[in-house]
């Protein structure tokens, strides 16, 4: 994997000058100019049980800086902060890459960590964006350095359950999977409130560590509760796992499955199309998305490596290009100039016109509910999955008890 990283972050940086029309010794003239590189930290797991979903993430981030080229006479760089996954490695590394000087930041794939990154990021005037999913982030411990590009849990279940609940009325019964810590609390909650409201019974959960490999013990649960539909409100490799193992167990035979949040193509490639058949996604990203930026991005990284983006990559890019572009808008690198050039910034985004709610930091942007097709129906070899819907679902920011300092 190591060896694949490198030979792709190679292919898409020659790419990338060559889409831009800039070559290398213009742009280390320009960085002549200036005082250094403009760093961008990109702290996630390249290490750990999420290693996979980080290493495509910085591909995606290096894509982006070489996409620029310089910004403010500077040639961007990126930093690759391995996090492992865990908050308290997480926030260290943050506060040694501020010692030695980086004040942006793309990353934090999992909410514990992205959280305390968030915090530590703001108290060194710095700005962080995220693509984390806990409704914290921008609600109850939003603050002024945490911009959050991912639809929040609150809106990933409204656009998943909500609209499954409505298609499928004879589907009275749900059971749900859940890791225990804060992204799966949150969805979690979101879900049995939609339960609650629609008048489905929510027939049990089952809790699982971000350890855990082995998801029989749930799945037997499960299956003595005769749910209509199985939930999986768990994440990357831990997800991928659920649902391998309740597909050998035949469950797709006796209830409809419905993983909350996928982690995108990725996880179609390593699950293959006849596991993923019949089964519903909840999607950030797609890139199948009718978008101008999305269309150029797809087509860019299909000529240099070879490769269609997948969620960890292109929501990475999207994070990291938002900080570039806030600070050529800006004139400056510096946190609050940032943080002010963000705020309130409507922009053609991936998933098409999104926007930065200036009040929680929030960008209002789609999620995509999928159906893993046949795999005879698939058109080509990344065509794993149809999109049902998609849609804006999102609480207020006094709703989500975003008090910004």
């Amino acid at each position: 994997m190591r060896d694949r990283r490198a030979f792709l972050k190679t292919s898409l940086t020659a790419g990338a000058f060559a889409a831009s029309g800039l070559s290398l010794p213009g742009l280390l003239r320009g960085a002549r100019a200036a005082e250094g590189p403009l760093v961008i930290g990109a702290p996630l797991p390249i290490s750990g049980a999420f290693a996979a979903n980080g290493k495509f993430a910085s591909l995606g981030a290096a894509f982006a800086a070489q996409e620029a080229g310089s910004v403010l006479g500077r040639k961007v760089s990126v930093a690759d902060i391995d996090t492992e996954g865990k908050p308290a490695p997480a926030a260290r590394k943050v506060q040694e890459a501020m010692g030695q000087g980086t004040r942006l930041f793309a990353g934090g794939i999992l909410s514990s960590e992205a959280l305390v990154m968030g915090k530590e990021v703001t108290k060194g005037d710095g700005v962080f964006i995220t693509t984390a999913g806990a409704d914290e982030i921008t609600g109850s411990d939003c603050n002024r350095g945490t911009f959050r590009w991912t639809v929040p849990t609150f809106g990933a279940i409204a656009q998943t359950v909500r609209p499954l609940i409505a298609q499928m009325p004879q589907a009275k019964r749900w059971y749900t999977i859940t890791p225990q810590y804060v992204f799966g609390e949150g969805l979690l909650s979101a879900a049995k409130a939609v339960f609650q409201e629609k008048g489905v019974e929510h027939v049990g959960n089952s809790y699982h560590s971000l350890a855990e490999k082995e998801f029989s013990g749930y799945l037997t649960n499960a299956i003595a509760a005769k749910p209509d539909v199985l939930l999986l409100l768990n994440f990357g490799s831990q997800s991928s796992d659920a649902l391998r193992q309740a597909v050998s167990f035949g469950l797709k035979k006796r209830m409809t499955i419905v993983l909350a949040w996928a982690s995108g193509l990725e996880q179609f490639e390593a699950l293959g199309a006849d596991l993923c058949e019949g089964v519903y996604f909840g999607a950030q990203y797609w890139h199948g998305i009718d978008s101008p930026l999305n269309k150029a991005l797809v087509t860019k990284v299909r000529e240099t490596a070879k490769m269609t983006p997948n969620y960890s990559f292109a929501g990475s890019y999207q994070i990291t290009k938002l900080l570039l572009d806030a600070a050529a808008k800006a004139g400056s690198a510096d946190g609050p100039a940032v943080i002010k050039a963000l705020e309130g910034l409507r922009y053609a985004g991936l998933t098409g016109e999104e926007e930065i709610r200036a009040a929680d930091h929030q960008v209002i942007k789609d999620y995509y509910l999928l159906k893993g097709k046949a795999k005879s129906a698939m058109k080509d070899k990344d065509d794993f999955a149809e999109v049902i819907q998609s849609g804006k679902s999102f609480l207020s920011p006094e709703a989500a008890g975003c008090k910004m300092a």
